[in-house]
């Protein structure tokens, strides 16, 4: 189980990162001009939840 985050964490959290970061930006962008922000809110939350639980799983380990 830890060897699953352990590769997240090397390998995908800076995907997951940028993935964050332009759904952020979107979901701004919608907010603004007042349209629908479900998909871009899930995939925000899902990165940002894979990011800080790779992050302390990783942590907890000791790795």
């Amino acid at each position: 189980m830890e060897s699953a985050f352990l590769f997240i964490g090397i390998y995908l959290i800076p995907i997951l990162s940028i993935i964050f970061c332009l759904n952020l930006v979107s979901i701004i962008k919608k907010v603004k001009r007042d349209e629908k922000t479900i998909v871009n809110t899930i995939w925000l939350t899902t990165s940002f939840v894979l990011i800080t639980w790779s992050i302390a799983i990783i942590a907890s380990v000791g790795v």
